[in-house]
């Protein structure tokens, strides 16, 4: 056999094998936030946001990610890392608008119902 031949047969296993995998979320239906991300930025429905426990990740199109610690038994969350300063306030009665840094976040007002 060819030196070539084991190399590019144990590339093609490795192909074949990292294709089965099971994807996060796969099977279930992926929620979104609506976000602005960074300065003077419109608002988007495009955030991708998982839930694991109390940990909130909201994930940005460039990339980039937020992760935030769900409190008071469900009804606010707060940075789970960085030092940027953060606020929140509700926003049309069902929904808090969560700002860190640039950064704007419009969340369900009770995370820990809504968001499982």
């Amino acid at each position: 056999m060819p030196r070539y031949g084991l190399a590019a047969g144990t590339m093609a296993l490795f192909l074949a094998l990292t294709g089965c995998r099971a994807q996060p979320g796969a099977g279930h239906a992926e929620q979104t936030v609506e976000c602005a991300i960074g300065i003077g930025a419109d608002w988007t429905g495009h955030c991708p946001v998982e839930r694991d426990g109390d940990l909130l990740t909201i994930r940005h199109a460039d990339g980039g990610f937020r992760r935030f610690l769900i409190i008071q038994n469900g009804q606010s969350v707060m940075p789970a890392d960085g030092a940027e300063e953060s606020s929140n306030r509700r926003v049309d009665g069902d929904r808090t608008e969560l700002s860190v840094g640039p950064d704007r976040y419009r969340l369900p007002a009770r995370f820990g119902e809504v968001l499982k």
